[in-house]
């Protein structure tokens, strides 16, 4: 028997946590799942809920720290629920906040010690650490990933032009920095912006279906944008993982993914043009202007 032909998605505290439009990856799984004929509903899971209903795929967003303390507060209440559903195979799509609160530890700008489930290999210190990390972020994708986008993806056009199907890109505005445990795999090496801390390169946390324990396929990282439009192939890598949830993956019937590869591309294109731009303004203006950036979302 083949996989189910539907995909359940739970949103995660979406009237908390809901920052630059992360609410647009839940449409892109939805839109390339239905494209596919694949059924799909999207429950919403608030603060205050009394549990978390069974699900293929989760995702959880960013927000503020006070909101991110009311969130860890339903995480810890509700977490091991959700680490029963990735255990069994679910896949998790972590932003920022999100990405945050599911690690081993967390201290927030305030010094509050919140409690985390480890569902995510990485510690994250917010306490003290200077400047915000904002910016647009360019990153090559572990390979593990791109290994496991081209066992689902069929040959669309364009899906592999120029290996843009190697690259992710984004935008991040964070003040934790975030360290992976002794390894403990990265989402992507970054080549413009600073990812998880601004000092390792390392962006995100990335593990495959059976890591340490969980048939589920998760995904932690700091990228909004929001993520999953702007890069297709991890959309595809996260659908293809919820439908098989945690059995063989299937190969995805292909989209044709011209527009959103152009986009990407020419997302890449930009970033790299304005890194080489802002590399000719001084420090202390960039200490200026990073305040500002975070504001308007640049």
């Amino acid at each position: 028997m083949g996989p189910a032909r539907r995909l359940r998605i739970v949103h995660l505290f979406p009237d908390v946590l809901r920052f630059y439009g992360d609410g647009g990856n839940i449409r892109s799984l939805v839109t390339r799942a239905e494209a596919r004929g694949f059924e799909t509903t999207v429950t919403r899971v608030n603060v205050g809920a009394s549990m978390i209903p069974t699900a293929d795929l989760f995702f959880i967003g960013g927000g503020q720290d006070r909101e991110q303390v009311t969130a860890a507060r339903e995480i810890e209440r509700l977490g091991p629920s959700l680490r029963d559903q990735l255990t069994d195979g679910a896949a998790l799509l972590a932003i920022c906040g999100g990405y945050q609160n599911l690690g081993i530890a967390y201290r927030t700008a305030f010094g509050t010690e919140l409690a985390c489930p480890g569902l995510l290999p990485v510690r994250t210190d917010a306490n003290g650490v200077g400047r915000r990390l904002v910016g647009n972020v360019l990153a090559r994708l572990e390979p593990a990933l791109v290994a496991v986008g081209a066992s689902v993806a069929g040959a669309a056009p364009g899906a592999g032009e120029s290996n843009l199907g190697r690259t992710v890109v984004g935008f991040e505005n964070h003040g934790g920095r975030t360290v992976l445990e002794p390894g403990a795999r990265a989402l992507a090496t970054i080549e413009i912006g600073h990812g998880n801390n601004g000092r390792d390169a390392t962006e995100g946390v990335l593990l495959l279906p059976g890591d340490a324990g969980m048939g589920g396929l998760r995904i932690g990282t700091y990228l909004h944008g929001p993520l999953l439009p702007r890069n297709p192939h991890v959309a595809d890598a996260l659908v293809a993982a919820a439908i098989a949830r945690g059995g063989p993956l299937t190969r995805l019937v292909p989209l044709d993914d011209r527009r959103e590869m152009e986009a990407h591309r020419v997302g890449v294109d930009r970033m790299r043009r304005m890194a080489r731009e802002d590399g000719r303004i001084p420090e202390w203006a960039h200490r200026m202007l990073d305040p500002v950036k975070a504001l308007i979302g640049y």
